[in-house]
């Protein structure tokens, strides 16, 4: 895989799809950059709009409005349609029944192209749509991911650098499990600087004040929301942290990132979709980093699992 040949196709072109699309396409990632979406008038004005603005940038891009055949020959296919989200909502779990018809006919339509490529979910609720992905499509199981936590995990990372006045980029700490309210944070692995938060927490108390991991890890639950209530969706974050795995499939980076895929015996857990720190190459989710969880938090783990595959029988 190579820039001049490589193919990002987005189906989906609302926010996210956009922010997503013009992210990759601002950070040069591909050649190619193919939009579909029902409303194809919507698609042919953000490519054509896109493209116009590709004059400035420091790679010429190819961006246009396309179908389901666009798919044959994609690297990756990233997946940002969903039904709506109910303005009073508070939990992604409610969009499932009305996004399932809409993400069947996505896979369906996207397999008869031909394609073999990666699939990147990030419809809601992405855990479970990502299941349902690998499903409908028989694909590899490393051939299809979730975006899950990771961007919850840069909300956590952005929480504790604030505090310190540090780079968040110098936290090292993972969200793991459903992205949603039964997600964990590892803080058995957690450091800024080597030193485990913990000690960190309890050295700096005047900096801490009187904020714990609890309320650490409520913030980061609530951040979404927080913005989704004031301005009716989140874009810049999660199509940033897509971007990120984007780039670590296309460039083969290896790097590490939260992402939901499939678990044979990770922690405990078999035949589930979650999110759990995960090396992403040129062939998708290489290999899953099974770090070390304090007891409490593997079975918070364990139960954010139960809560996803509670659903799995709905998508029969």
């Amino acid at each position: 895989m190579s820039f001049r040949n490589s193919k990002v196709v987005i189906v989906g072109v609302g926010n996210v799809g956009a922010t997503t699309a013009f992210s990759i396409i601002n950070q040069g990632l591909c050649e190619e950059v193919v939009l579909i979406d029902v409303n194809k008038d919507k698609a042919y004005a953000e490519a054509l709009d896109m493209q116009h603005s590709v004059f400035f940038m420091n790679r010429n891009i190819k961006v246009t409005a396309g179908d389901y055949a666009d798919c044959k020959d994609a690297d990756v296919v990233i997946i940002t349609a969903s039904a709506p989200m109910p303005k009073d909502s508070h939990s992604r779990l409610e969009m499932l029944t009305p996004s399932m018809n809409i993400m069947k006919s996505i896979v369906t339509e996207v397999m008869k192209s031909g394609f073999a490529g990666i699939f990147l979910v990030i419809s809601n609720p992405v855990d479970i749509m990502t299941y349902y992905v690998w499903s409908l499509s028989g694909l590899p199981k490393n051939q299809v991911i979730g975006s899950g936590t990771t961007l919850d995990t840069a909300r956590l990372c952005c929480e504790l650098s604030e505090m310190y006045d540090l780079d968040s980029k110098s936290v090292e700490a993972y969200v793991c499990g459903e992205h949603g309210d039964s997600e964990i944070v590892s803080w058995n692995s957690a450091t800024i600087g080597g030193k485990r938060i913990d000690d960190v927490l309890m050295d700096n108390a005047d900096r801490t004040g009187g904020v714990t991991k609890e309320k650490l890890q409520k913030m980061t639950v609530e951040a979404g929301w927080d913005i989704f209530n004031r301005k009716g969706n989140t874009s810049y974050g999660i199509a940033a942290s897509v971007t990120a795995i984007v780039k670590s499939v296309l460039f083969n980076e290896n790097r590490i990132y939260p992402v939901s895929v499939y678990l044979r015996g990770q922690y405990g857990l078999r035949d589930v979709f979650l999110s759990v720190p995960t090396i992403i190459d040129k062939n998708g989710a290489r290999e899953i980093v099974e770090i070390k969880l304090e007891q409490n938090e593997l079975e918070a783990l364990q139960h954010s699992a139960e809560v996803l595959k509670a659903f799995y029988r709905e998508l029969k």
